[in-house]
Formats: structure tokens, C-alpha cells, sequence
């Protein structure tokens, strides 16, 4: 799920993506690739990005990655 902060100069994007249950890599980049395209069309250019890795426990987990994205504005 993405959080977006107010406009303004900068935005931050949070966005968990989830790893298959079964098999590898990433079930959801797509989300990943829409929020910067979204960004983009917004007038503002990808500035930071940093993840944050995390397991999940119980029947249907599987790894987390938390991408944390600030955006700036493109004068």
C-alpha cells in the first residue's frame, strides 16, 4: 500500500512489497513501477529510495520488502 505525503517540494512513498509464497522473487513490482510512473507524470524525479527487509511468519507468509521512496520536484 503506498502513503503519499502533502504536495510540496518533496513527496515520500511507502510501499511493502510482498514475495511469492511459492517460487521467488516479487509478486507486486508492478506496484513499484506504477508509483514512480505516477510520480513521474506528476512532475517529480525519483531523489532517494531505501528498502527495509522483514520475514513474516504463519501459512501464507513470506518475506517483506518496505521501499521507501522520496520524490522531489522538478523545477
Amino acid at each position: 500500500m503506498a502513503k503519499m505525503a502533502a504536495k510540496g517540494m518533496y513527496v515520500v512513498i511507502q510501499i511493502v512489497l510482498k514475495e511469492k509464497f511459492l517460487g521467488t522473487g516479487s509478486g507486486n513490482l508492478t506496484e513499484l513501477e506504477n508509483a514512480i510512473n505516477s510520480q513521474a507524470a506528476l512532475g517529480y524525479r525519483l531523489h532517494t529510495i531505501t528498502t527495509a527487509a522483514s520475514g513474516s511468519k504463519g501459512f501464507g507468509g513470506g518475506d517483506r520488502v518496505q521501499a521507501t521512496m522520496v520524490f522531489e520536484r522538478i523545477a
